[in-house]
């Protein structure tokens, strides 16, 4: 929670989440399906013989798994820090949101700040989480949005007051909620060779024209990898590919992720600094939004270049 309350006040527009589900069918807010590399479920001994193996996205995977735990026994958790090269202060110190309390979080701050959530692996959390009524994943996460007022069309009255964009790399799951809610979405796009979860199709058949011509009726825009747009050579940018430009031309917004500052994350053309990275995406690119682990940064790289414009950003924050 702190972190996103950190991103409110370095002037983040938007809070960014992805959505998993417990064993009792509560929405959390995490990234892995598995536990193990940013909570402390390692040392705690009453969970040891919860380790499974599942197949999730066609690889074996094993560990401790969302979906095997109640909300309770993950409210006890507590999570840590991924990264060895960023701060571990905050590590024990915070548990796992739930959906509703992320919601809360934008809907207390004491200006208009919108959310983004992503629809996390559904086709791995249908095949292990049942609700009542024959519901989906996808059903139980529009609830949760509409219970809270979140509705409307991409720049409607309704929208401007509670933003919001839903995001997920199943194409299913958005043409599904499409006929839920009219909240604008956006279908992330993930290394070209990779398969989809639930088409089994490439990413490189995905942002083919007729695949963006097809989900334009379904979505406002998509959410690359940057590296997608623009795949690197040995850390130097390489020719960027012409999938914004195409997407523009489908009248699709293009959100890449995710912006780091850290050097290990920037290519050597920036020189280890991550505002002519901004400079780059934005201005020479022409993005329409980023996803970003570093709200300051990238909020006064806006300020300083045009303060005037409404220019959209996204906050993806660490997981303490």
């Amino acid at each position: 929670a702190a972190a996103y309350l950190r991103a409110i006040d370095e002037g983040t527009d938007f809070i960014e989440t992805d959505i998993l589900a417990s064993e009792d069918g509560h929405l959390i807010c995490f990234h892995d399906v598995t536990l193990d590399n940013t909570t402390d479920i390692a040392s705690r001994t009453e969970f040891a013989g919860r380790k499974r193996t599942y197949e999730v996205q066609g690889v074996n995977m094993t560990g401790w798994f969302t979906v095997d735990f109640t909300l309770r026994e993950l409210k006890s958790l507590r999570v840590k820090q991924r990264f060895s090269f960023r701060d571990q202060q905050y590590n024990g110190k915070y548990n796992i949101l739930t959906f509703d309390e992320f919601i809360l979080i934008a809907l207390h701050a004491d200006r208009v700040v919108g959310i983004y959530p992503e629809i996390k692996n559904p086709i791995f959390i249908n095949q292990h989480v049942k609700w009542s009524g024959g519901k989906k994943f996808e059903d139980k996460f529009v609830e949760t949005l509409l219970k809270y007022g979140y509705k409307g069309k991409y720049m409607s009255e309704d929208w401007l007051m509670k933003p919001l964009f839903i995001q997920s790399f199943a194409p299913t799951s958005l043409i599904y909620i499409s006929n839920i809610t009219n909240a604008p979405k956006l279908l992330l796009i993930d290394e070209t060779t990779v398969p989809t979860q639930d088409t089994n199709q490439s990413y490189y058949e995905i942002t083919s024209n007729g695949y963006l011509a097809f989900i334009r009726k379904y979505v406002i825009g998509i959410g690359p990898w940057k590296d997608t747009i623009i795949p690197p050579e040995n850390n130097h940018l390489g020719p960027a590919t012409d999938l914004v430009a195409r997407a523009h031309a489908l009248n699709l917004q293009v959100h890449p992720y995710t912006f780091r500052n850290e050097n290990s994350y920037l290519h050597f053309n920036f020189h280890q600094d991550p505002y002519a990275e901004y400079e780059y995406w934005l201005r020479e690119i022409g993005v329409d939004a980023l996803f970003t682990d570093f709200t300051g940064s990238l909020h006064k790289y806006l300020e300083w270049t045009a303060p005037h414009q409404n220019k959209e950003k996204k906050c993806r924050g660490p997981p303490a």
